[in-house]
């Protein structure tokens, strides 16, 4: 047997030989999604993230089409983006995420057209006709922007960022003087978002920080432990693993410094963690989950009456912006929030009229000099 034909996921190797199934649609159908989770396993790629949505949107376009891979025609797939288009009224399908839909199905066509796998003569061989590729150039979306994002997703103005903390200080002295239990984590909770702010943190960044994570910075000796921090658990590019990356502390930001000085020191040992290792703990001697994380930056969202499309992520895009305010070159913010590439850097950047007022006024003096300070 040649070596091509054992690449994972070829047909041999998920359908049993000599097997007359009595319903033979349905189980080729089983051996083959078996056999492209197998090949993209081999590729090191996460089952629950990448995997199990990819074997889910062809099992969705089995059962909106009543019919199976080897069967599908580019009609039947431009309908089942029409209609996902159209189930939902006021919630539309994104392009951003009927492009990565698309590519999904793409590679999948990919895969059971490819002779290599043998899924071209299983399929014709069993029922008469091998599947071929229906997505293609004219029936795909055409990738012509480098944002595509909600247009009301923006960084926070300095204002809305302080109105933001204000807010989550506020709801502590409020269940304070409630008499109420759950200060303690809402302290937290204002000290976490100002952390993610600080520190330009994605949401399983911040909640896969742990306590070593903590670092000197010696040129910078006046902060301390908390000159800036490790991140492991950086977003991995598929099929590799987290990212790693050291967030220095800006001075602009260095505010941070006491704040996580005080939660080291008084508000983390009050959840009594023990030997847990991680930064942020909850009630429970945990750790703090994404959806807590969200849950936290909402509920300030909502006392400081900020617009609803703002998230948690908006809080990075914040960071970004405001570093090239301060006039930190692109190269150093790029580091600073793990970016591969600085394209990505500049679509999270939204800078004001105000910067863009100040780099103006230096370039026009920087030409005309005292001519242009006597006219203005």
């Amino acid at each position: 047997m040649s070596v091509v034909d054992e690449l994972p996921g070829a047909a041999h190797l998920v359908l049993a030989d000599g097997v007359v199934h009595l319903d033979p649609e349905p189980a080729v159908l089983e051996a083959m999604l078996e056999g492209r989770a197998r090949q993209q396993r081999t590729r090191f790629l996460n089952f629950e993230s990448t995997i199990r949505p990819r074997i889910s949107l062809v099992r969705r376009l089995v059962a909106f089409t009543n019919e199976y891979p080897w069967e599908w025609a580019p009609g039947e797939v431009e309908a089942f983006f029409d209609h996902l288009r159209t189930r939902r009224p006021g919630r539309p399908l994104t392009l951003s995420t009927a492009r990565n839909y698309q590519n999904d199905l793409r590679l999948f066509f990919d895969y059971v057209t490819d002779a290599r796998y043998g899924w071209p003569a299983t399929c014709r061989e069993r029922f008469g006709q091998a599947p071929v590729q229906v997505l293609h150039e004219w029936n795909t979306v055409t990738h012509t922007s480098g944002y595509e994002g909600a247009a009301e997703r923006r960084p926070l103005t300095y204002d809305e960022v302080q109105g933001l903390f204000d807010a989550a200080d506020g709801r502590v002295e409020e269940i304070r003087k409630r008499g109420r239990k759950g200060s303690l984590a809402a302290l937290r909770d204002a000290m976490v978002l100002k952390a993610v702010y600080a520190y330009g943190l994605r949401r399983q960044e911040a909640c896969g920080l742990d306590l070593c994570d903590l670092r000197r910075n010696p040129k910078v000796a006046a902060y301390g432990r908390f000159g800036a921090v490790f991140v492991r658990h950086g977003k991995a590019s598929k099929g590799g693993p987290p990212k790693r990356r050291t967030v220095l502390t800006v001075p602009e930001m260095d505010w941070i410094v006491d704040v996580l000085d005080q939660y080291v020191a008084e508000v983390r040992p009050a959840f009594l963690p023990g030997k847990h290792p991680a930064f942020w703990i909850t009630e429970r001697r945990g750790r703090m989950s994404l959806r807590r994380l969200n849950d936290a930056f909402e509920a300030a969202r909502r006392s400081a009456d900020l617009p609803e499309e703002l998230d948690l992520h908006s809080l990075r895009h914040s960071y970004v912006t405001h570093l090239i305010e301060f006039g930190y070159p692109e190269k150093f913010v790029q580091d600073q929030v793990g970016h591969a590439y600085a394209s990505t850097t500049a679509i999270y950047s939204h800078v004001s009229d105000e910067y863009r007022n100040r780099l103006l006024l230096r370039s026009l003096q920087a030409r005309h000099g005292d001519l242009w300070e006597q006219e203005t």
